[in-house]
């Protein structure tokens, strides 16, 4: 064993030793309990961040820590290849972007292998990989088959220069990102996964995952946005087809002025025929982006179409207006509009000069101003016909059953979740398996076929997908009629690997189905660690997916991920680590300075894994300094352990009612800071996990080597060396899931038993918490006058006999009579006196 600590060295070593032995290689046992752990898979962008450090440290320690405890453990480790980044890169580099990726996870996973995390990389999968990607292809002709799947025309943002779509986030003041062409709203064909039909199940299930943090919860739950209200159906004057609008406050329906439609209505563009500025205003807002969220915010904009809609139950006439806060893929692109009751109608009306009329009222004959603002809250009914005088809930239903009986609406439920548009006009994807044929429409690849290969040796010329003008892909004969057909060009969007890959870990050896059986052992993951940010679409698609692998008999589970944790981000001076505030760390540079295990510490240390990270200099140096403080103590003891466990001393329980009481109290110092540590480890505190073993070297360090004691009390120096021996095999199991290079050497250079990953966790010895004596606060009258320390099973008259005797109690009760003794066992002994 070296004098010094040198991780260099002692990281190398263990990682040897860890590959040599294939220690983390994890195999199927239905005679123990199994513990999947998994940390979201990184986007291969070239080079580890801290964010990337810190969540696969979190994952690791628990990973490590289940492990210690007796669990079958299951730590598994891929990339999430596909994705627009690889394309940038072919584009600005000239390099296919397979390379480029290739490359990229080459140099990562050395990386991670460099911060020692147990990973089974016999299990490493790649999404990019073709026998990775064709059992999705193949799930999706069997989604297609049972009408899961189907295409449609549907708005995207499309860049007529690149022509590609874009994301909403890709679109930038109206343009797009990368060559700031101003942006259109398109409207193109995209094959669509039915989620809307898992709705309910995807809603109710969420009660059933009280290891998912709540925010997640409430936001998976509101992007599902379940409503009950009612369809209502406004005829147009002289016109074939209705409006049908929905709307969760029927009971404004006497209160609506006017008809919004989005530019894309059928109403809208039959109106813009014959009206060139409604063409033009149709044209000014198709350049808009289609996200909701960014609708919210923007500049409502309007256009009176000059059409009039009949009010369903007055049959008076309202205008309709094309806005461009209305999106046709939500509803049927057309909303009722109260401007008394809604703010964004309310602004709308006010902005054109539109009316408002008011319905509802304050139901505690209060006023309000509309001049301000419109009352959106439930109340009573003014102006309102027949159901003047109803409150809100009364007229919900009156409205709906006038509806329902006079065929002009009805109740409905109504989500806000739309389905999952799958299709990217983008190269860097898996190909969509459907073939395109004149005679026989969309076809999907048979299972002989698959996978459809996406051709890798490709170059970037000019703009849009390599492979739409690669006729030696495209190509092909349809599967039905053997005519000429053409593949689909599409590729999926990369949320459909990252929606099962966790399943895939369980069997990325078959070659002959998506999943075998193994998936039901280790299914569903135990713990799942990532970002907050894909809170709502990464985990919501995997929820849905794994339920679809359900129902084709892949999977038995109803979810995926038993518990989630959602790590905080890595600040640095106050602000997220970015290239472009030039606050970022390279966690290479941190491990070429320090080692891993420092890395980790101070990581672990830092802060509580669900709150922010702040970097700091000092606090890495400073666990540094500890991890070399736990290297010299091992080296300055090793001789007298080593000697103890040749001499068998080790295995021989410590008698503490023989030992000095100098050491004795160290002794139980050292196991009341176990079983806090025991708790936080449990509920994944890892830093109050740091710092009780910081103060557990710190009570090794000062345990006094020799004592004065009698003849009663057992030779101090010989319990000196089997309390050191104890209470260092405590700290390494303690801290070897966070640190775990460093622990794995002393473990081994000190001569512990076995292996220190499957070394059984240390539980607290019972015994340290028992007491001879225990301290009584004394109280007179209530007020603190001193602390005696009694017999631990001394009763009301011992404990009142011992406060008495105390000098500073005689002071304060004096020749006063004791009138009562209150004496709380344990804890308190209050003298209640006269006077």
């Amino acid at each position: 064993m070296d004098k010094h600590y040198v991780p260099k060295e002692v990281e190398k070593t263990a990682r040897e030793y860890w590959e040599k032995h294939k220690s983390f290689q994890a195999q199927e046992d239905p005679a123990r309990e199994k513990f999947y752990c998994l940390s979201m898979f990184p986007y291969p962008s070239g080079r580890l961040h801290m964010g990337h450090v810190r969540n696969y440290t979190i994952g690791d320690v628990i990973a490590r820590y289940q492990r210690m405890r007796g669990k079958n453990v299951l730590q598994p480790m891929g990339w999430d290849a596909f994705g627009l980044p690889a394309e940038n890169a072919a584009i600005e580099n000239n390099i296919p972007p397979a390379k480029w990726t290739y490359e990229n996870i080459a140099y990562m996973r050395a990386q991670l292998k460099t911060l020692g995390f147990a990973y089974d990389w016999d299990r490493e999968i790649t999404t990019c990989d073709p026998e990775y990607y064709r059992w999705e292809q193949w799930l999706f002709t069997r989604l297609y088959e049972k009408g899961l799947v189907y295409k449609k025309t549907s708005p995207v943002n499309w860049c007529p220069h690149d022509m590609t779509v874009l994301a909403n986030e890709q679109v930038v003041n109206g343009c797009c990102w990368r060559c700031g062409t101003a942006v259109e709203r398109k409207e193109i064909p995209q094959w669509f996964m039915k989620i809307t039909a898992y709705a309910d199940e995807l809603l109710a299930d969420l009660d059933r995952l009280p290891g998912w943090p709540p925010q997640v919860v409430t936001m998976q739950r509101n992007w599902i946005g379940r409503s009950e209200g009612v369809d209502i159906v406004f005829t147009v004057r002289g016109g074939d087809e209705p409006i049908r609008v929905f709307t969760t406050r029927p009971d404004t329906l006497m209160g609506v002025t006017y008809v919004a439609v989005a530019v894309e209505h059928p109403l809208a563009l039959q109106a813009a025929q014959k009206n060139p500025k409604l063409a033009e205003f149709i044209n000014h807002c198709k350049r808009q982006v289609t996200a909701e969220a960014e609708v919210e915010t923007m500049e409502k904009l309007g256009m009176d179409t000059g059409l009039k809609a009949v009010h369903p139950i007055t049959g008076e006439e309202v205008p309709i207006w094309i806005a461009n806060f209305v999106l046709m893929a939500y509803g049927e692109g057309a909303v009722m509009s109260v401007p008394a009751h809604d703010q964004r109608d309310w602004e709308f009306a006010k902005k054109y000069g539109l009316p408002i009329t008011r319905v509802i009222y304050p139901a505690d004959g209060s006023e309000f101003d509309l001049g301000k603002s419109a009352f959106v809250e439930e109340g009573v009914l003014k102006n309102s016909g027949e159901f003047s005088g109803l409150t809100s809930p009364q007229a919900f239903d009156a409205i709906a059953d006038y509806l329902e009986k006079e065929r002009k609406g009805g109740r409905r439920v109504n989500y806000r979740l739309r389905d999952w548009g799958v299709s990217r006009q983008r190269y860097w994807g898996a190909p969509i398996p459907i073939i395109n044929c004149a005679k026989c429409g969309a076809v999907p690849v048979p299972d002989k076929d698959l996978p459809v290969v996406l051709p890798e040796d490709i170059a970037f010329e000019g703009v849009g997908s390599p492979i739409k003008k690669m006729p030696e892909f495209y190509r092909t004969a349809c599967p039905k009629c053997g005519g000429d057909a053409e593949r689909e060009t599409d590729t999926f969007d990369t949320f459909v690997e990252s929606s099962w890959y966790y399943a895939r870990y369980c069997c990325p050896d078959n070659n002959r189905a998506m999943l075998d059986e193994r998936a039901d052992y280790w299914l569903p993951v135990d713990q799942y660690i990532g970002g907050i940010e894909h809170a709502i679409l990464h985990l919501l698609y995997a929820r849905f997916y794994h339920k679809l692998m359900r129902d084709v008999g892949l999977v038995k589970s109803d979810e995926p991920f038993t518990n989630l944790l959602t790590q905080g981000m890595v600040l640095k001076d106050g602000a997220k680590m970015s290239k472009s505030k030039g606050n970022t760390v390279d966690p290479q540079a941190l491990i070429d300075e320090y080692g891993a295990d420092t890395a980790r510490l101070f990581i672990m240390f830092a802060s509580p894994p669900e709150q922010s990270l702040e970097w700091s200099d000092e606090a890495v140096a400073g666990a540094n300094r500890f991890l070399k403080r736990v290297w010299a103590f091992a080296y300055e003891h090793r001789d007298r352990i080593v000697k103890l466990r040749e001499s068998r001393a080790a295995d021989k329980v410590l008698d503490l009612s023989r030992v000095a009481p100098d050491q004795a109290d160290a002794y139980r110092e050292i196991h009341q800071l176990l079983k806090q540590a025991n708790y936080d480890f449990a509920k994944y505190q890892f830093n109050t996990v740091a710092s009780a073993a910081m103060k557990m070297l710190n009570v090794l360090s000062a345990l006094p080597a020799a004592v004065p004691a009698g003849p009663e009390y057992l030779p101090s120096g010989d319990v000196y060396d089997k309390i050191i021996h104890d209470g260092l095999e405590i700290l390494l199991k303690l801290l070897a899931p966070i640190v775990p290079h460093v622990t794995h050497a002393l473990w081994r250079d000190l001569g512990y038993k076995g292996e220190l990953l499957d070394a059984e966790w240390p539980e607290p010895d019972p015994r340290a918490f028992e007491r001879d004596t225990v301290e009584l606060v004394v109280q007179v009258n209530g007020k603190l006058r001193g602390r005696v320390s009694v017999p631990a099973n001394a009763d009301k008259d011992q404990a009142r006999e011992i406060a008495l005797a105390d000098e500073n109690v005689k002071r304060h009760v004096g020749d006063k009579m004791v009138r009562k003794v209150i004496h709380v066992p344990g804890k308190l002994i209050n003298i209640v006196v006269a006077g």
